[in-house]
Parts: C-alpha cells; sequence; structure tokens
C-alpha cells in the first residue's frame, strides 16, 4: 500500500506553512541544531557537545522548577510544590543517564579532541553552580569564576544571599508552629547550612505523627527525592570522569575525580538523613 493511501484518511494534516508557524519555527531548530560547534575533526566530540548541551538545558528546567516551588513553600502553600519537586527528581534521572551515554567514550577517543576544550569546564558550568545554590549548598568562592561575565555574576550573588530551597522548608515548620531555633531562621542565606538540632526534632515530629503533618512529611521525602537523586548524579559524574581521564587534572584546573569526590562527602538536607535513625 502506498503512503498516499495509508494516509488518505488525514485529509486535515496542514501542509501549507507559508503563513503559518511550524514545529521547527516553535522550538527555534534553527538555532538549536546548529548549536553543535565542533572544534575537530574527530567524530565523538558531537557526542561530547551534546551531552552536555541537553544537561544544561535540563538543568534551566530544573531551576525553573525549584524557583516556584520555593516561592510556594515560602508562601506555605504546599501543595503545588510537590508536582514540582517530583517534576525536579525526574529530570535528575534523565541527568544520571546521560554519564551512561558519555561512558561510551574511551580515554583514547576523548584525547583526540580534549586539548581543544582549552581551560573550559562543567566546573564553570553557572547553571550547576545556581542549582546547588538552590539546594543550600553555599560558597561565595566559585563566584569569582564569573567576575568577566557581571549578569551571571549578579545572578548567581543573588541566589547566594538568598534562602535555599531547604531554608523555605524549614521555615514552613516554623510556621506550622513546630519550634525552630532563631539561628536558623534569621541566618546568613549567603554561609553553608550547618545542621541544627531543633530542625531535626521537628522534623522528627513531623515522621512521628505523619496524619497530623501530612504535607510536610510529603515535603520531606519529596526533598529526600532530590537530594538522593543529585548525590547519584555526582557519583555517576565521577564515575564517568574516572574511566574516561582517570586522574588527570581537570581541563579548568581542578584535581578532577579527587575534586569530584569531595562534593560526594555532604548532604544538602542533613537532617532529613540524620533523623532516620532516631526513627
Amino acid at each position: 500500500m502506498s503512503d498516499q493511501n495509508k494516509h488518505a484518511h488525514e485529509k486535515g494534516i496542514h501542509r501549507d506553512f507559508a503563513n503559518d508557524m511550524t514545529y521547527g519555527d516553535y522550538l527555534q531548530l534553527d538555532k538549536v541544531l546548529s548549536a553543535q560547534q565542533r572544534l575537530s575533526d574527530h567524530h565523538d566530540e558531537m557526542l561530547f557537545i551534546i551531552i552536555h548541551q541537553t544537561s544544561e538545558l535540563w538543568m534551566k528546567q530544573i531551576l525553573h522548577e525549584m524557583g516556584v516551588a520555593k516561592q510556594c513553600i515560602l508562601q506555605n502553600n504546599l501543595e503545588p510544590a510537590f508536582k514540582m519537586l517530583s517534576r525536579v527528581s525526574r529530570i535528575q534521572h534523565q541527568l544520571i543517564q546521560s554519564w551512561d551515554v558519555l561512558s561510551t567514550l574511551t580515554p583514547s577517543e576523548y584525547m583526540e579532541f580534549r586539548e581543544k576544550l582549552g581551560r573550559s569546564s562543567g566546573f564553570q558550568s553557572y547553571q550547576n553552580r545556581l542549582i546547588e545554590f538552590t539546594l543550600g549548598h553555599k560558597n561565595a568562592r566559585v563566584l569569582t569564576v564569573y567576575q568577566h561575565q557581571p549578569e551571571l555574576y549578579q545572578r548567581l550573588e543573588e541566589t547566594l544571599h538568598e534562602p535555599s530551597l531547604y531554608d523555605a522548608s524549614i521555615m514552613a515548620l516554623s510556621l506550622r508552629g513546630l519550634t525552630v531555633d532563631q539561628a536558623a531562621l534569621e541566618r546568613d542565606w549567603s554561609l553553608e547550612y550547618v545542621e541544627n538540632n531543633s530542625v531535626r526534632e521537628a522534623w522528627l515530629t513531623v515522621y512521628r505523627d505523619v496524619e497530623k503533618y501530612w504535607d510536610l512529611y510529603e515535603l520531606a521525602e519529596k526533598l529526600v527525592d532530590i537530594d538522593s537523586r543529585q548525590q547519584q548524579w555526582r557519583y555517576n559524574h565521577m564515575i564517568t570522569v574516572e574511566r574516561i581521564i582517570g586522574h588527570k587534572m581537570g581541563t579548568g584546573g581542578s584535581s578532577g575525580v579527587e575534586y569530584l569526590k569531595k562534593a560526594l562527602e555532604g548532604r544538602f538536607f542533613p537532617e532529613l538523613w540524620s533523623l532516620r535513625t532516631s526513627l
């Protein structure tokens, strides 16, 4: 059967786009699909570029979801945040799987074009920094990398000094009448969060009376999902880097694998992990 006969019943398909927007127009595919500019002639550089570009697109969506979710939590309107946070963890799953694809790049293949990267490195991903700041991992020293880009520097600095997603969640505990130290509610948001016993006890109260605090319990578990997935992403990143370049220094000047290993040591929401031992 010819294609013409197979699709004869689809008489409503629009075929004249002289004056209408197409799928490609809407998605601006001419810009998106022309952004993969290899600096070498090596076949596998295309994979390297596309993996990192798609990761940045997913990070953009994560920031979009977490930003609105945080505002909902700050407004004590938790339920809409659950869908957004659940979506974040699903996106993280996509990012975790991307390392499996990149690991098909062998050390010999990567060495064919690595020098073309110059000093550019994933360490410089400002969206990854924004995600870490939003989750509560604050580090003012990394801002120096972005001094040559004033707009990015300002955005990062603003996020550094804002309450994190976890800070907003701790405020939600207090708004529900749970006892939280003022030191955890009115701190310098630009500093790394330090585990607080009153926060741990407040979360314990939630977990011991799930029926009464169902929305806070649901929020806590969404946060644990995100923390867990972020650690998986970090681990897979570290393993992939070790598999491809061993213990060489990173292109951006970091210690490479050793730097990535150190990132695995911390948790974004420490009390949500430590309380499990006490339940």
